[in-house]
């Protein structure tokens, strides 16, 4: 569990179905909130922070044109009332090639 307050890396997360979840999440309501096209690709990295619930900072690869770009998108989860919510979706740079 992660320490309140505090932002920790949440190793191996990133092949969490939970995340891959929350991150196509993110990338759905980005589309929606800015009439864009993304298209989720994968998760590289996730950091967690214990709030009132978990806010999880996912880092991930989408794609919109053909062209693969990294973003990072902050979820807020509280488990015990079924709430989720995306926080912030902000561009970071070119996806690392593979």
């Amino acid at each position: 569990m992660a320490t309140l307050g505090g932002i920790r890396e949440a190793g191996g997360s990133e092949n969490s179905l939970e995340i891959d979840d929350l991150a196509r999440f993110a990338v759905d309501e980005h589309n929606k909130k800015q009439n864009a096209l993304l298209e989720f690709g994968k998760v590289v990295n996730v950091k967690e922070q214990v709030v009132a619930g978990t806010m999880y900072y996912i880092t991930l690869e989408a794609t919109e044109g053909g062209k693969k770009k990294a973003y990072e998108a902050k979820v807020w989860v509280k488990q015990w009332q079924n709430f989720k919510q995306v926080e912030d979706f902000k561009l970071i740079g070119d996806a690392a090639s593979a």
